[in-house]
């Protein structure tokens, strides 16, 4: 079997990529960019070039022989039906369901007085392949109509459209120019965010978004009509938007600055369009979001002088002043916030595990939720008056489980459970406390099959993140199944950058700090060999965005520590991340070229700029898709040119890019097969062969 796997490798004959005689000055500094023609994604050439690469990674990947068996499995663990947690408004009730095969959830409602629920949008339908998919969906304060997105191909611009609830038609109505965004009704229309539009009415997949601004939309009026209610010409770089929370007679305005972590957040009478923007909240490096509207004023929580966060109240809509605080920063930071039934739902992250804990509105400490063990928590959203609320358990062992929450009672019970076709008893979570290179000690995630003997020889996939403040808790995920069955482990580092323990250790990991992130990674990676769970000719690095990001750093970086490694989606050059779509967004996590200590952290981690000839790297998969306007696949195809150009070795350095979608699957079918090539991919390479083919 080894020596197949071998011959596999030994046959790549890579597609010939140009080189040109492209150098950017920085500080002093010359920098060779030789594959600068690669992102003009629509040239002849580079449509080309994705040809000959597509086709080299499918038949690379098609000639696998176990690749078939996983994805057979893939599909199999994923065959089960799903139900959402529901929402209501105005006597309807949604909820979206999946029965296991299809390629996109279907939103049903259910009408106080009505027997069955209805059939709202089913997103299956718009198209033969399942490329186009339902972005968001989000009813009128009167339930009269519900205005939902359109993505085409995986992409972040949407079509917003709207749809009479009582009829089910979809309305002439239709709003383009919109990235990533939804929107926030008010009376007979919404506020919503855009960017300008194109000379040519494209909207571009790479081109920088800059100059958004928000407008208002009326029901049965044409875009052109729609109001401007804040565009601010003299900062296009700004990010903006606008809502009304519930019960509010203001309509709230937030706005961002690039390289800013703070914001700014101004207020006015929502049907008062020629009033004048009052602002109430401004500072450059701690946020504060205005969540609700209760007796009079706004509450919300921020990290203003408080990093694990606080729940305030706004003490005057007049002038910026001093907040009230209602619920103080606590050792363990707050990770969620809700209020509904009259009371505030404040989730904390304890050791990358949740905790729910229930106040009053003036902050007292009412009771704390029993939960089914250590997992992540999601919901307690409502009214006021409800009585009964819904919240989400899981973990990485423990498939979703929907419960109802009695608000007087406090008592939980179960609603709803996913029936995923696996026994999870046969599965063990445990976590592990890792010390990186500085002493800081750093949680990390195993998922293994019971009974399996850990003596160094198990495939292992760490799969990382460290970034943006964003916490990975444990989440039930059927796509482990098929690797822990087969004897394999997952390890799930919890990195400096992200938000386990508040802004601190997000902190920790950002701008010239970003080499602890991964510096907490090959400590784990580390651990995993010294503690013999695996080997390095049996350990995988896996991660995607942010993520792919990590990846093509720790193979630049421990190349001998590895012996597979696969970025998806990955931000690989860091020199150049910001003038593409929302690239420039992410300064505040990764710095800035145009300041010199900040790019020379830049330089010294870009994946791009570090690969080396006459070193042997991991066998590599690079992932990518064709319409992720997020992280631009050129960030991917100049990553594959140089690999495949300084790399001289036997070990296979393939580009895999998918076609009709984003940053993330567009659809159920294609998802699975990431997967499926991903696992073939890396057992392959790592000469495992769990079904005997």
């Amino acid at each position: 079997m080894l020596y197949s796997l071998l011959f596999l490798s030994l046959m790549i004959t890579y597609p010939t990529t140009r080189r040109v005689d492209v150098v950017d000055t920085y500080h002093n500094v010359s920098v060779a960019d030789p594959y600068r023609w690669l992102e003009n994604d629509t040239a002849l050439e580079v449509v080309d070039w994705v040809k000959q690469q597509r086709e080299l990674a499918q038949d690379y990947l098609s000639r696998i022989p176990l690749r078939d068996s996983i994805l057979k499995r893939v599909k199999e663990v994923n065959t089960f039906s799903t139900t959402s947690q529901p929402w209501h408004r105005a006597g309807v009730t949604f909820f979206y369901t999946h029965d296991g095969i299809q390629n996109h959830s279907v939103l049903y409602m259910k009408r106080d007085t009505s027997i069955s629920p209805v059939e709202v949008i089913d997103p299956n339908r718009w198209s033969k392949d399942g490329t186009t998919g339902l972005a968001f969906a989000s009813e009128s304060d009167d339930c009269k109509y519900m205005a939902f997105g359109k993505t085409m191909s995986g992409s972040d611009w949407r079509d917003i459209l709207v749809m009479d609830l009582v009829t089910l038609d979809t309305l002439a109505d239709t709003i383009k120019w919109v990235k990533n965004g939804g929107v926030s009704w008010y009376k007979s229309g919404f506020f919503y965010t855009r960017y300008p539009s194109s000379t040519d009415g494209k909207q571009s997949l790479y081109a920088g978004n800059s100059g958004q601004y928000v407008c208002y939309h009326s029901i049965g009026t044409k875009q052109s009509e729609d109001k401007i209610i804040y565009r601010d010409t003299s900062h296009p770089e700004q990010f903006c938007g606008a809502y009304v929370p519930d019960g509010s007679p203001y309509v709230v305005l937030h706005i961002g600055e690039v390289n800013q972590k703070g914001n700014t957040i101004r207020i006015r009478k929502a049907d008062a369009s020629g009033d004048a923007w009052q602002t109430i909240y401004e500072n450059k490096k701690e946020t504060f979001y205005p969540a609700e509207w209760i007796e009079g004023t706004f509450v919300g929580t921020t990290e203003l002088d408080a990093p694990n966060c606080k729940v305030v109240r706004v003490k005057s809509l007049t002038k910026p002043v001093p907040f009230e605080t209602i619920i103080p920063e606590g050792k363990d930071p707050i990770s969620n916030c809700s209020w509904a039934g009259g009371k505030i739902f404040v989730t904390r992250m304890v050791d990358v595990h949740d905790r729910v804990e229930v106040y009053d509105l003036n902050g007292k400490s009412l009771t704390t939720i029993a939960l089914p063990g250590n997992g992540n928590v999601g919901g307690f959203y409502g009214f006021a008056d409800d009585t009964v609320l819904f919240y989400s358990y899981s973990s990485f062992t423990h498939p979703t489980t929907i419960f109802t929450y009695d608000v007087r009672m406090s008592t939980s019970k179960p609603w709803y459970k996913v029936r995923a076709p696996f026994n999870p008893l046969e599965f063990e979570e445990r976590q592990v406390f890792v010390t990186s290179k500085d002493g800081t000690r750093v949680p990390m995630f195993l998922l293994y099959k019971k009974g399996i003997e850990l003596n160094g020889t198990a495939p292992t996939m760490m799969y990382g993140y460290g970034g943006f403040g964003i916490t990975y808790s444990p989440g039930f995920n059927p796509n482990y199944i098929p690797w822990l069955e087969q004897g394999g482990v997952v390890a799930i580092p919890n990195l400096r950058g992200g938000g386990e323990y508040g802004e601190a250790w997000h902190d920790a990991g950002r701008k010239e700090k970003k080499q602890n992130v991964f510096d907490d990674a090959i400590a784990c990676a580390e651990w995993l060999i010294a503690n013999k769970i695996t080997s390095k000719e049996r350990l995988a690095i896996n991660g995607r965005s942010n993520g792919g990001l990590l990846v093509g750093a720790l193979m630049t970086q421990r190349p001998d520590l590895f012996r597979v490694a696969v970025p998806e989606v990955g931000v690989l050059d860091m020199l150049r991340y910001h003038l593409f779509t929302v690239g420039k967004f992410w300064i505040t996590d990764y710095g800035s070229v145009d300041s010199k200590s900040e790019f020379n952290a830049l330089y010294a981690y870009s994946p791009l700029h570090n690969l080396r000839e006459g070193v042997e790297y991991p066998s590599t998969m690079i992932m990518t898709s064709d319409h992720d306007d997020r992280v631009v696949p050129a960030h991917s195809f100049k990553f594959a040119a140089q690999l495949q150009h300084v790399y001289k070795g036997e070990r296979p350095m393939i580009l895999r890019i998918e076609v009709k979608s984003g940053h993330g699957a567009i659809n159920r079918d294609k998802a699975l097969s990431n997967v499926a090539d991903k696992y073939a991919f890396i057992w392959n390479e790592m000469g495992y062969d769990p079904y005997g083919q």
